[in-house]
């Protein structure tokens, strides 16, 4: 697990130094009474997950690393996940933005301006190279995470759009329609992804704002995705949280302090296809928006709920019995004979024993995008996860999920997509250098 560093001491640009220490710590106190941008629950994970007392939103992460930040980084609080389509057919135009967004989150995970001269300097008739919307915030744990799409190979009329299709990734395609989908296009797929994380909504949301304005000519936004609440975990330190059904989410999820378990599931190895060594030490993000009927669940009795999760509301105990990380016993029966862990519960069919041994590193967020036209919330779980291969590690137990899950009567897959995660940057390169080498 990578560790968090400090905000740096020197440098005029720090958002934090834009008003001095003591300007800093009024806009911070302001920004959590008025919008609640920090919960205790974030402060106490992160804490725990990195054994620092640093307060979360003061803390940052390293952007150059073997890995990208913001995968087996201890969960933040508060998500914007953002599709590009290249408007461009020109290589080098989409070279230089892919540099251009590097030197940008390079800067803005550690809590700088996403120019090098800040919201506030410049050139007083141009444009500042920075929105400025964060100005007096801290880092807030900022992660920016990058992927690339099946379409940046080959458009659907299977043409080479940028000398690129060759090494393509035999994995990279666009997830099948699983049954009982009804996906909308203008939620789905895209070029590139961008994935930001923070403890400050304002921080993440002033991430994505200034990469689509850098990328202005060269890509636009296809559609974005705004998540609160985390929904799993990616550290032993951190709690399990809670989904909008109520019910602990991620109990089993993959963790940071399992680096073989990770090796096994999640990082791409060398030599896994001889066409895409570009891609090994990177992994592949699978993103699904996943409408939750919470009106009707919320009309139903917790025995059934508890029945088609497989689990206690209470404790997130295995029905089979025991604690929350108690191995479910698929095989013990109730009264009747009938299994006490159900046959089509969700426990039960997403369980690595179901699923030839695979798992996979889940990073999801709840979402509430306003009501519906008949009066409901539109909310749900934005599910994202980190996979060594979408063929083996995420279709087959989709496809099994969405035929046979008693809980499926509750969601609807409505958005969908699937990247391509290039290893870590180091300095001095860009994100995804080694596919245009």
């Amino acid at each position: 697990m990578t560790e968090p560093e400090r905000e740096p001491t020197a440098g005029g640009l720090s958002r934090r130094r834009l008003f001095g220490t003591a300007g800093a710590g009024a806009a911070l106190l302001g920004a959590g009474v008025a919008a609640g941008v920090v919960g205790d629950r974030a402060l106490h994970d992160h804490g725990a997950a990195t054994g620092s007392a640093v307060p979360a939103v003061e803390r940052r992460y390293p952007f150059h690393d073997g890995h990208q930040a913001g995968i087996a980084t201890p969960v933040q609080d508060r998500l914007h996940f953002a599709a590009f389509d290249v408007t461009t057919d020109d290589r080098p135009a989409l070279i230089d933005l892919l540099r251009r967004w590097t030197a940008a989150a390079a800067r803005l995970t550690q809590g700088l301006g996403a120019g090098e001269l800040g919201p506030t300097s410049g050139p007083y008739d141009a444009p500042p190279d920075d929105t400025g919307e964060a100005i007096g915030l801290p880092p807030a744990g900022l992660t920016l995470t990058f992927g690339f799409g099946p379409s940046l190979f080959r458009d659907d009329q299977g043409r080479d759009r940028f000398g690129l299709a060759g090494r393509q990734p035999a994995a990279l395609r666009r997830l099948p329609h699983f049954p009982a989908d009804k996906l909308d296009p203008a939620r789905s797929d895209g070029d590139l992804c961008v994935q930001a994380c923070a403890d400050d909504p304002q921080v993440a949301v002033h991430a994505i704002r200034n990469l689509a304005r850098i990328a202005f000519g060269t890509a636009s936004v296809r559609w974005s995705e705004l998540g609160f609440g985390r929904t799993s975990s990616t550290s032993t330190g951190q709690q399990t949280p809670r989904n909008l059904f109520g019910f602990k989410d991620g109990t089993a999820n993959l963790k940071a302090e399992e680096p073989g378990l990770l090796d096994d599931h999640v990082w791409v190895p060398a030599g896994a296809d001889p066409r895409a060594e570009w891609l090994a030490g990177g992994t592949y993000l699978v993103a699904r928006r996943i409408s939750m009927a919470v009106e009707p669940w919320d009309r139903t009795s917790l025995r059934e709920q508890e029945a088609l999760i497989g689990r206690t509301k209470a404790a997130g105990a295995p029905l089979s019995g025991g604690s929350e990380f108690s191995q479910p016993d698929f095989r013990l029966a109730g009264r009747g004979g009938e299994p006490l862990i159900a046959a089509d519960a969700h426990v039960r069919l997403a369980h690595p024993d179901a699923n030839d041994g695979v798992r996979m590193l889940r990073r999801g967020f709840n979402f509430v995008d306003g009501t519906t036209g008949l009066g409901r919330l539109d909310a749900g779980l934005f599910f994202i996860a980190f996979v060594r291969d979408p063929r083996t590690h995420y279709i087959p137990m989709q496809t099994r999920l969405s035929a046979t899950d008693g809980l499926m009567e509750y969601l609807q897959h409505t958005g969908s997509g699937l990247w391509a995660v290039p290893p870590g940057i180091a300095e001095g390169s860009f994100v995804g250098e080694a596919l245009f080498s």
